[in-house]
């Protein structure tokens, strides 16, 4: 059994369903497999490093799997990877492709926002593909207006790097921070209700959820980063490694899962097919002999040549 997730009851529609509007699945009322995998993995390594030093217990709580040991141990890279039983509690995962918002959906979820923060927040997004956790823990003094980027904390390396911004964005960023008085030190992002103090991540999820609801979708916003990287891949000015670079991947490997096509692109493409696959090819009425035709048009042919 898993624990129900309280951020599920906010979803709207029923689980294992599919959203009509964005084909995306609905979430189940538990937690999804990636963060189970991710809990029992950071809770056995807690365990492990503090047994290491004898300020734990002997035995691990969370067991290993024995197969998979066995399986990666003194294998060589150019080996094939034999597979092996997951450990127990793991559950099994399933890898997604990465879901991009169309443009006409993008117009009505930005069109839903309220205020100039919002507004922002989703350029900023859209534009730099940053991580939440990364664009919601910039400072006012990050921006750098002159040349149109911002400075976040990556993720992993935990080291500043740049991302762009649009000028969609720089201009709603001026407008959101005009409205009020700032310091420098200032978190970029602020609530707008009560004292003011930085927008968590719970608080950004919620303004998303909202225009789900009114919108009968299921976007998150991780879905944002999916959206501005596939415009990267698809807008033929960037290379791959160069969206590498602006998304803050470790490995290439995790940017070319950007260049599958589109859901979308793909059913509108096979909608063309099957439009043309039906169409009667132009001919001659059947019983007609093939030499036949070929003098009669043959002929008329060679007389319009003369003529000319």
């Amino acid at each position: 059994m898993v624990a129900h997730n309280p951020q599920r009851r906010r979803s709207s529609g029923l689980p294992g369903g599919v959203n009509i509007k964005t084909g995306k699945p609905h979430l189940n009322a538990g937690y999804g497999a990636a963060t189970v995998n991710l809990t029992l993995a950071a809770v056995r390594n807690f365990y492990e490093f503090h047994a290491r030093w004898s300020r734990g217990p002997v035995v691990n709580l969370v067991p290993a799997s024995a197969h998979r040991r066995k399986a990666l141990s003194h294998r060589s890279p150019l080996e094939m990877k034999q597979p092996f039983r997951r450990a127990p509690y793991r559950r099994r995962a399933s890898h997604a492709l990465p879901r991009s918002i169309p443009d006409g959906q993008w117009v009505e979820l930005f069109g839903s926002m309220t205020c100039d923060r919002d507004r922002a927040l989703l350029e900023c997004f859209v534009s730099s593909g940053a991580r939440a956790e990364e664009l919601l823990g910039a400072r006012t003094s990050d921006i750098d207006w002159a040349n149109q980027r911002l400075s976040v904390i990556s993720k992993g390396t935990r080291e500043r790097r740049w991302i762009p911004l649009s000028p969609e964005a720089m201009t709603w960023l001026g407008r959101y921070l005009g409205s009020s008085k700032v310091d420098p030190d200032d978190p970029l992002w602020r609530t707008l209700r009560g004292p003011q103090r930085q927008l968590s991540y719970s608080a950004a999820r919620r303004i998303v959820q909202r225009a789900n609801a009114a919108a009968e979708t299921n976007w998150t916003l991780h879905d944002l980063r999916h959206t501005a990287s596939i415009r990267m891949v698809n807008s033929g000015v960037l290379t791959l490694p160069e969206v590498q670079v602006v998304l803050g991947h470790a490995d290439l490997h995790t940017t070319s899962r950007y260049t599958v096509p589109r859901a979308e692109d793909v059913i509108a493409k096979m909608q063309e097919f099957h439009a043309r696959a039906h169409q009667p090819s132009p001919g001659y009425t059947p019983g007609y002999a093939a030499e036949d035709i070929s003098a009669v048009f043959g002929a008329r042919k060679r007389t319009d040549d003369v003529q000319g």
